[in-house]
This record gives structure tokens, sequence and C-alpha cells, in this order.
């Protein structure tokens, strides 16, 4: 069974932004060449920097810095034999005795190894909601001074190829369909208990292919907002946030990252069983978000940036399908 994201790997211009990007985002340094930074989480999701002319980096979908692999963790050693035998033949295939690879319809590498994320106990601050018994007494809700993302939640592709991709992520993979916008997206889960997705396609008019953003889950929606001023306050420009997503109910951050695309902060996403219905939603703005700032808080006076867009609600192109 796929259990979820161990390591994203970025081909990147600029080695020095994006190691300050990194540790600003609050990423752990694991390790560093000349050539290559690499950062954990919290759980030890891994975030592998290469620059983008090592020749040990697979091809890229775009020009310019963006994700180059995705590494998916499995359970066992029997998981990995059953992704060799479905994966046979497939694009780039390789198989390992640790670790099975290939290239989705995309063009995006896939790894597969026996996961090496780690268990945490750490824990989000209880909410107190009406109707149900007190989750928090005698004890105020935590104020972060920064976030320490817990994980690499999901990842978001721009595709010309959306039925060939599901296909092969719902057919080969095993995915799970949670819901999908109509006509434009579909978000995926790689198990049927697990939160509401894990990967997203996106089928633009233009037919792009590439990158969208990685997703990073935090403890809470106090830890969103934290974790957004911080970064803010560091520097780093806001493409939208905070705000809230109807399709997941997770609670966003978005920053531009040097990486590549954009990088998300989120909390507090649907989990879902196999009692789920996927739904068909309707591609529109209020679909994408119930409430969002565009361009951010600038993490000093609290108030929202002001420059081009700032004072606009998000629209169609940048918002329903487009980022959640």
């Amino acid at each position: 069974m796929i259990s979820g994201i161990d390591r994203v790997t970025y081909g990147v211009d600029d080695l020095a932004l994006c190691r300050r990007f990194f540790v600003d985002w609050g990423l752990s340094p694991a390790a560093e060449t000349a050539s290559m930074l690499a950062f954990e989480t919290v759980n030890g999701s891994e975030v592998h920097v290469h620059r983008h002319s090592d020749k040990a980096l697979p091809p890229a979908l775009e020009s310019g810095s963006t994700v180059r692999s995705v590494t998916w963790g499995v359970e066992e050693a029997a998981d990995l034999d059953r992704l060799g035998a479905t994966l046979k033949g497939t694009p780039g295939f390789v198989q390992m005795p640790e670790s099975v690879s290939c290239v989705d319809p995309n063009g995006l590498t896939l790894e597969f190894r026996i996961s090496r994320k780690r268990k945490t106990d750490i824990r989000g601050v209880p909410a107190n909601v009406y109707g149900l018994p007190p989750q928090r007494i005698d004890a105020a809700s935590p104020i972060y001074e920064r976030a320490r993302p817990v994980e690499i939640g999901h990842v978001v592709f721009f595709t010309p190829n959306l039925a060939e991709v599901e296909a092969f992520y719902l057919g080969k993979l095993g995915f799970v369909e949670s819901d999908r916008y109509v006509g434009r997206s579909l978000f995926m889960r790689c198990s049927v208990y697990g939160g509401h997705h894990d990967v997203l396609f996106i089928q633009l008019p233009n037919g792009k292919r590439g990158l969208n953003h990685v997703a990073f889950l935090v403890r809470d929606i106090h830890e969103v907002f934290g974790g957004g001023l911080h970064i803010s306050r560091c520097g780093w420009e806001t493409e939208i946030g905070p705000g809230m997503h109807p399709v997941s109910s997770a609670y966003f951050w978005y920053i531009k990252c040097p990486a590549g695309g954009n990088i998300e902060y989120y909390a507090d996403e649907d989990q879902l069983t196999p009692a789920w219905k996927p739904r068909q939603i309707e591609t529109k703005p209020e679909n994408f978000a119930e409430w969002a700032i565009e361009g951010g808080i600038d993490g000093v006076s609290r108030r929202q940036k002001s420059g081009s867009g700032a004072n606009k609600p998000a629209m169609a192109g940048q918002a329903a399908g487009a980022k959640p």
C-alpha cells in the first residue's frame, strides 16, 4: 500500500536562495554538498534541492526551477513487489532491491520505497466546538512564532493529459478518487482511508504542463497563521492566503517559492473513508476558496498587503482548480 509522500526533489537555479527559503519555511537542514541540499519535516519527510544542471536529476516538466521527482512511501517490501509487477514496461521503469521507479503520463519521475517517515506525537490544539464536550479546558490556544511543518501532505501539477493521468494513478497505482472540478481537475488520495488528497492534477485550456504547488501539513489553524506571518516577515511573497478551501475544508496560506511554483501551509483537511462519495464540483472561484486574502498579510502591521490585485477576490484562472 502506498502510504504518502516521502520526498520531493527540486532542480533549481539558485541554491543559496532556496537554502534561505526552506530554513525560513521551517524545515530542518539534513545534508549539504556543493550541488545539493537536503531538508526534513518533523516526521522525516524529505525535500531535496539540486542545482538544475545536476546530471543526476530526471528531466524537467518545464523550464526553470521546478519539481523533478516525487518519492512515494510504501508500507512493506511486498508493496514494492506488487508495484514492480504492475509498472513493468511503463516508461522509465527501473526496479532495484529497495525501490521501483517510472515516469507518469505527465512526464514526472516517480519513485517508490519503503517509507522512512518517523512517527511523531506532536498534536494540534483542540478546538471548543458548540454542542460538543469542550476539548480545551483551562488552556489558551497557542501563538506560533513560525511553522514547523509536520510532513509533505500533497503535490499539485498541471497536465494537458488529465484522462491519461487519471487512468495511470487510479488504475495502475491504486489511488482513489476523492473529488473533481468538472472538466478541470482531479483530487486523488493514495488510500481509501486518509486526508482529502495526496495529489491533484489540473488541466487548463492552454495545455500547460508543470508544477502548481507542494503542500506541507502543519498542526492546526494557528500554525497556518503563525507560519504565514513569519514567512511574510522574512520577506517572501504571499500568493494568496490565509483562506479556507470548501473542497477539502482545509485552511491554507500559499507563498511563491524560489524552488518553483507555490508552496502551501495547510491544516484541518477532511479525513475520508470508503464511505466517501466523490463529488462533481463546478469550477468557479467560490469553490476554490470560501474566503481568502489575495496578497496575504504583511506580517508586521497584520494588514493586507497593498499592490496589484491585493484588494480583488481570487479569480477563476488562479483559483478554482488551481491551488486546492
